[in-house]
């Protein structure tokens, strides 16, 4: 196949893939549990045109009370006229890859926050919701460790034309404190 081809098939992918969430993401919402912290309706198309492009990641996460600190890389588009953004997330020395999927629920002005592990090639349900205000996305899913329920929060800020940064932190009493564990410096390729 040319790359025009393999371009074509891999949009059509990723159309049924988004189709079939769609349904699942505007139900999932529905049943967001109240330790969350409600995202406000601020979504629009084109919210995550920034991230468009090739990138370099410097990552530092946090792992059995120490920073583990690796490099990645991604390639972001953005499809249906900014209503949806494909990110595949490489980590070459770790033999890792996956797939952020973002697709805006255009009526709630809310977006979902999807992940797929190259390894398993499995969706990682439920996803998180949320928006940007201020120059700032926030998104929030209800998760559990060791059977007790936390909070994770993923951050988009400090956006710039050339850089931007990601952090995840996790609250184990409602919203009260956080502690982030994951951060990633991302730099135009």
């Amino acid at each position: 196949m040319d790359n025009a081809t393999v371009t074509e098939v891999q949009r059509r992918t990723v159309l049924q893939l988004a189709a079939g969430l769609a349904t699942a993401g505007s139900a999932a919402l529905n049943t967001v549990r109240a330790a969350a912290i409600a995202p406000t309706p601020t979504g629009k198309p084109g919210d995550f045109d920034f991230l468009s492009g090739h990138w370099k990641i410097k990552n530092r996460r946090l792992k059995d009370g120490a920073w583990d600190e690796f490099d990645s890389e991604a390639s972001v588009h953005a499809i249906l006229g900014g209503v949806i953004s494909v990110e595949e997330l490489r980590i070459p020395a770790r033999n890792f890859s996956g797939m952020g999927l973002r697709m805006l629920d255009v009526e709630r002005k809310l977006w979902a926050d999807y992940w797929v592990n190259g390894k398993s090639g499995v969706l990682a349900p439920p996803p998180a919701w949320g928006s940007f205000v201020d120059g700032r996305g926030t998104w929030d899913s209800d998760e559990t460790d060791a059977d007790k329920p936390i909070i994770v929060r993923g951050v988009w800020d400090q956006i710039t034309p050339t850089s931007c940064r990601w952090f995840q932190a996790v609250s184990r009493d409602d919203g009260k404190t956080w502690q982030e564990n994951w951060v990633m410096h991302w730099t135009r390729a």
